[in-house]
């Protein structure tokens, strides 16, 4: 699949057809320097990475103006694909490994995303407060919870309250029941039709 499954599920601009397209052959280009994408992955790269970030934007629309934080954004997913979608928002992706960073600033520069900082460092050292946390199978909940939780602020900055948004697989019950909290779980595969979704889900819980 290339760019153009992203024109079936979302309205977007031919500026953003421009950056969505230029998003393979800049992911090719770094992954050859810096492995981030697997490369049996890298041919369903606009699938597995790309679609399935935005399928945050399926169960949540960001305002203009909100403030996004990506806890352990790897080579840039959620990131680079919702800041492409979301130009009016602010985003941020953090992670402790350097060169993954050096992946999300090329990839930044190469697709002229300006809404998106890249910063080399832990998520309790970033020192702001955001409207939303998202991230994509980083690590169980019960530790992420204490990374993402102080980093919230109270508001209604899109079309769910500001909360976690999470890129999930598997049978979630168990761990999302450690964290004592109560979670709203979306099925991806009733959003896009591919069978690499069939497991996959966006878990959310807003920030009371």
């Amino acid at each position: 699949m290339k760019h153009e499954i992203i024109e079936k599920y979302f309205d977007i601009t031919d500026y953003q057809r421009e950056q969505f397209k230029t998003l393979g052959a800049l992911y090719e280009e770094w992954n050859t320097r810096i492995n981030v994408v697997s490369r049996k992955d890298m041919e369903h790269l606009y699938t597995r990475h790309i679609l399935h970030s935005l399928a945050i934007a399926k169960v949540c629309q960001f305002e203009a103006g909100a403030k996004v934080i990506d806890i352990g954004c790897g080579g840039g997913f959620p990131s680079v694909p919702l800041a492409i979608l979301f130009p009016e928002v602010e985003f941020v992706g953090v992670d402790s490994i350097g060169k993954k960073i050096r992946v999300v600033e090329g990839v930044k520069e190469g697709a002229k995303i300006e809404n998106l900082r890249a910063l080399n460092c832990r998520a309790e050292s970033v020192g702001e407060k955001f409207d939303y946390v998202v991230s994509r199978a980083v690590t169980e909940m019960a530790r992420f919870m204490p990374w993402a939780w102080p980093l919230l602020r109270k508001g209604h900055q899109g079309t769910l309250p500001n909360g976690i948004l999470y890129l999930k697989g598997g049978d979630l019950a168990e761990e999302l029941a450690a964290t004592h909290r109560r979670w709203d779980i979306y099925d991806i595969r009733t959003m896009f039709e591919d069978e690499f979704f069939d497991t996959k889900r966006v878990v959310y819980t807003p920030f009371k």
